[in-house]
């Protein structure tokens, strides 16, 4: 016979179990989770923004924060960074868009990914930051403006041959000189560019024979004919330019002409060719006024900012602190404002290129 005692034992055990096991329920649902210890991808949010915090916060891809960081440290001139910052803030946002793609898995034949490490080995070689020997100083800056600069050189023998017979016609006033010192430039940037781009290609099929697979042949082939096909739309375009140069020495200014800038007038002639409407032509002419209004006020920034970094230069070797502040105060807005508005101004110049050549413009855009 169970006396009472006993069966009140064997109840407090049963209580006193329950409530262990619930203070270790409590226990573990209260110890930390774990700390996941894999490593970030390469392409990772979490790797990229690491990396931006060591160095610089302009960008959130590692890479681009690397070369930003290196053209400081080098000293570009102002100018030079602001324009390496408008090509980086392009080269970043091109990168986040095929990142989406890839995802989506609109990249198979790595076409895309292929261009944009052409394009970015174009950017580190045009800034002299891809780490050859080689590479020019990089402390000059290109506002070389001046009418009767005995120092103008184009690296292009036709082209300084063409600026030597421009130079003594005697047909340009002083104003149709610097335009047409703009457009002389604007063609040696070209050139140069087409350079960079053909010596990026080169090297790019080099590694592209060596680590593709022959079973992937088919991937290759189409790659290589893709860089070909870009390579031959920047040899047409050097040489589309190189004529429309001959031609202004050769006839003068337009005065009725629609706009002045280099990089417009290259486009408007675009549209001129194309199967553009009338009223399409009207359309793109409007939007072209807008964008030369654009870069004139881009170029006038970027003088501004080279001679507030001459001025800043000047007070720095004075020493007068309240001086110093006020020009350093101006200087940071001038640059700030010079790199918002070279992004604006080549985003909007890619656009307009892109849609001209696809032979039409979205109308809703203009």
């Amino acid at each position: 016979m169970v006396t009472v005692t006993s069966v009140r034992g064997r109840r407090l055990v049963r209580v006193m179990a329950v409530c262990w096991a619930r203070v270790a329920l409590l226990a573990v649902c209260l110890v930390p989770a774990p700390v996941r210890t894999q490593a970030a991808g390469k392409y990772s949010r979490e790797k990229n923004e690491a990396a931006a915090v060591k160095g610089s916060n302009e960008f959130r891809i590692a890479k681009l924060s690397q070369v930003w960081d290196k053209a400081q440290r080098l000293q570009l001139s102002p100018v030079k960074q602001a324009e390496l910052h408008s090509d980086l803030k392009i080269q970043e946002k091109d990168e986040l868009n095929w990142k989406k793609l890839k995802a989506d898995g609109l990249d198979e034949d790595g076409e895309k990914e292929a261009k944009l490490r052409r394009n970015f080995n174009v950017i580190l070689t045009k800034y002299r930051l891809d780490g050859r020997k080689d590479a020019v100083p990089l402390d000059t800056n290109y506002l070389k403006d001046s009418v009767d600069s005995e120092n103008d050189v184009f690296d292009d023998p036709k082209l300084e041959k063409l600026w030597n017979k421009a130079k003594t016609l005697g047909k340009f006033n002083d104003d149709e000189v610097r335009k047409l010192r703009r457009e002389f430039q604007h063609h040696q940037d070209k050139v140069e560019e087409y350079h960079i781009l053909r010596e990026t290609v080169s090297r790019n099929e080099d590694i592209y024979q060596n680590v593709i697979s022959p079973s992937e042949a088919h991937i290759k082939e189409d790659l290589l004919h893709s860089k070909h096909a870009e390579l031959k739309d920047k040899h047409r375009n050097v040489q589309e330019s190189f004529e429309r140069l001959r031609k202004l020495i050769r006839q003068g200014y337009d005065e009725d002409s629609e706009f002045s800038e280099p990089r417009v007038l290259e486009l408007w002639d675009m549209a001129k060719r194309s199967n553009f409407t009338e009223d399409e032509l009207d359309s793109i002419k409007e939007e072209l006024k807008h964008f030369e209004t654009k870069i004139e006020k881009h170029q006038h920034y970027q003088e501004q900012l080279d001679l507030s970094h001459q001025k800043l230069k000047h007070v720095e070797t004075i020493g007068d602190k309240e001086h110093l502040s006020r020009n350093k105060e101006k200087y940071a807005v001038l640059t700030e404002k010079t790199k918002e508005l070279g992004y604006k101004v080549k985003k909007h110049m890619q656009d307009l290129l892109a849609r001209l050549s696809q032979g039409g413009l979205n109308h809703n855009e203009l």
